[in-house]
């Protein structure tokens, strides 16, 4: 069984910044080796943001992001963080973490998620 429990949402005005943590607990083995922050406003699809290889480091961003957004990852203490600067209220969604075996950008490829932690940014 694995565990994700996401914090670090809040409410913050337009050009602040947010960082939320990821923190996994249980079996981490194989299949959850690449993590990906999603997140879902409401009436819309879910997206992924953000993606990471706790491996190898590799890591990458959505258009939207790229230049804001900064994913790592502390695998000491099985915590993968995202940093988020420059925010825009079209950033204000909840915000996901997701474990999984493959370097995807399909919500479908991550059977482990966290319970959310929502990001509001006013104007």
């Amino acid at each position: 069984q694995v565990h994700l429990v996401e914090s670090g949402g809040a409410s913050v005005k337009a050009g602040g910044s947010l960082r939320l943590s990821c923190v996994a607990s249980g079996q981490l083995d194989a299949k959850t080796v690449y993590v990906a922050w999603f997140r879902q406003a409401p009436g819309n699809a879910r997206e992924a943001v953000a993606r990471i290889s706790t491996y190898t480091g590799n890591l990458g961003y959505t258009d939207s992001v790229k230049g804001r957004f900064t994913i790592s990852a502390d695998n000491a203490k099985n915590t993968v963080f995202l940093q988020m600067n420059s925010l825009k209220p079209e950033d204000t969604a909840m915000y996901y973490c997701a474990a999984g075996p493959y370097y995807a950008w399909s919500h479908s490829m991550y059977p482990y998620w966290g319970q959310g932690t929502q990001v509001t940014v006013s104007s």
